[in-house]
């Protein structure tokens, strides 16, 4: 079943949430593919963000620019037009739930140990309200705790690649104990039995990035709650034909 914004808790339905906005059909991480997302019917948007060097949340996937450039060195006021900040993207999603993934990478330039911009978005997020709209993911840990404690009346997911078989359990237990919401696994480890044992300890199993129909339909089965699309256009059509 699902709530009032979108956010699903068990049951049947899949909830789509368009990976970077509806990007095979309009540039990702713009404000043209999130209001597309809505325009095609996307239940949620999953949208990236970074801080640049003065300051400014804004959304963009990679930390450099094509010139390579690094984000976080840039002032917001001469990023190219088309990188939104993260205000302007969020107003963008107006109708749908977001799932802000939160960059933190200590392979790239822009790793901050503090989790500056975790404490960044927590404070956006307190003043704007509507805290059942948000999901806040990452792929580092930390980041996602960190979060936790700033504002936990936001729902926070672990982002991974896999998780081997033999720690299924003990992640998910980690995860509840920690007060998470949901586990997000990269589709292309997801096995049957991970779905099941995230699930069995009640957390939300939303997975990235799944364009292909005939695995859409194996994934529902399997019962995981969201694919994260680029295609949500297509996923609606899949996935509601039930």
């Amino acid at each position: 079943m699902t709530n009032a914004n979108g956010l699903v808790h068990g049951g049947r339905d899949v909830t789509v949430i368009a990976h970077r906005g509806a990007s095979r059909l309009e540039r990702e991480n713009t404000l043209e593919a999130f209001v597309r997302a809505r325009e095609v019917g996307a239940d949620a948007v999953e949208l990236d963000v970074r801080i640049t060097g003065d300051g400014h949340l804004v959304v963009h996937h990679d930390p450099v620019l094509s010139d390579q450039q690094s984000i976080c060195t840039m002032r917001a006021a001469d990023l190219p037009a088309h990188i939104p900040f993260l205000h302007d993207a969020l107003d963008a999603c107006d109708g749908m739930w977001v799932n802000i993934e939160i960059k933190n990478d200590p392979r790239e330039p822009d790793f901050d140990e503090t989790d500056r911009a975790a404490r960044l978005v927590a404070q956006h997020l307190d003043e704007r309200g509507a805290h059942d709209r948000w999901l806040i993911s990452s792929f580092r840990r930390e980041t996602v705790d960190v979060m936790r404690a700033l504002l936990p009346s936001v729902r926070t997911a672990w982002l991974t690649v896999g998780v081997p078989d033999d720690q299924l359990d003990a992640v998910a237990r980690s995860l509840v104990h920690a007060g998470h919401y949901g586990i997000h696994p990269w589709e292309a480890t997801l096995s049957r039995n991970a779905v099941a044992a995230f699930r069995h300890h009640g957390l939300v199993v939303n997975i990235w990035t799944c364009d292909d129909v005939e695995k859409m339909t194996v994934f529902r089965e399997w019962g995981v709650h969201g694919v994260c699309t680029n295609v949500p256009d297509i996923a609606l059509q899949v996935l509601r034909a039930y």
